[in-house]
């Protein structure tokens, strides 16, 4: 079971860090970059958690990515708006889930 736990425990550090490449603005193939370059995390690895959190959170990263294109810049604020909001709900989510258990 400690295996199980390391494992979960090492993709909340991925998620952690992917976090950190949305407030500066990266894109998926720039955070993978960044993360295997200082990080030595595999891209395999954060391209999947990165692919897990855009499909739990639909309303931040389709807006994000449009963001990304040339189509449509979002401000500092909006973005930091969706983060706090999207780990809001991640916070809201991981407590549901420990009284579950």
């Amino acid at each position: 079971m400690g295996d199980s736990s390391s494992s979960a425990s090492y993709i909340h550090m991925v998620q952690h860090l992917i976090e950190k490449c949305l407030i500066f603005h990266m894109t998926k193939e720039e955070c993978m970059e960044a993360l295997s370059k200082h990080a030595n995390i595999n891209p395999i690895i954060t391209s999947t958690v990165w692919n897990e959190l855009e499909k739990e959170n639909k309303e931040f990263f389709e807006p994000y990515m449009k963001s990304k294109s040339k189509e449509g810049m979002m401000s500092k604020e909006e973005t930091t708006q969706m983060l706090e909001k999207m780990i809001s709900a991640e916070k809201d989510s991981s407590k549901a889930s420990q009284e579950d258990d």
